[in-house]
């Protein structure tokens, strides 16, 4: 893996007061927040970018509300955001958005995205055991309800996965199901 490392800088948020580092892979540039990790065991949560949910506050998913969630959580707990860039479940902002349009026309996540070609998920975590290798974390407690994450993040053991719950609201209860029921995410 060829990663380019930015410096440390500080960050004081409304969350709380953290140091970011960014991560370039290839063309892809994650964000790591954190505060001073002095546990052997950090809370860390892998969170995969959502434009029009982290920024704008789309009621489709609950993406803002589990980001809200871990920053708070990282600045009480000395804790991790690992920030993927990973649009749409890593389709992209674009094809994103036309999964958003067949959405609207009744398609669940799932089958918007076989419509488009792609796969229910197509995200990948490897750069998440390089990012906490880079900070001599070697055991974590995940904050995740995706079974994929848990599988796919080799090299740290992860000796807890504590559960991520938002409250649904009218329009991302059919996602919150569909994540449940099809994909397997753990509630």
């Amino acid at each position: 893996m060829n990663i380019k490392i930015s410096q440390e800088a500080n960050l004081p948020s409304r969350f709380g007061t953290f140091k970011v580092k960014a991560f370039k892979e290839g063309d892809k540039e994650h964000l790591v927040i954190y505060t001073k990790i002095t546990t052997d065991t950090p809370i860390v949560r892998v969170h995969s970018e959502c434009l029009t949910g982290d920024a704008i506050g789309s009621l489709k998913c609950d993406c803002r509300d589990q980001l809200e969630y871990a920053l708070t959580l990282a600045a009480q707990t000395e804790g991790m955001v690992i920030y993927l860039r990973q649009e749409g479940r890593n389709i992209g902002l674009f094809n994103k958005i036309n999964a958003y349009a067949l959405q609207d026309k009744g398609y669940n996540t799932i089958e918007a995205n076989h419509q488009l070609g792609f796969a229910a998920d197509e995200r990948t975590y490897e750069i998440v055991t390089f990012i906490l290798h880079h900070f001599g974390i070697y055991k974590i407690k995940l904050l995740t309800n995706n079974p994929d994450k848990l599988n796919s993040i080799s090299d740290v053991e992860i000796v807890e996965r504590l559960p991520i719950i938002m409250k649904p609201n009218q329009y991302n209860k059919e996602y919150i199901s569909v994540k449940k029921d099809e994909m397997g995410h753990l509630f």
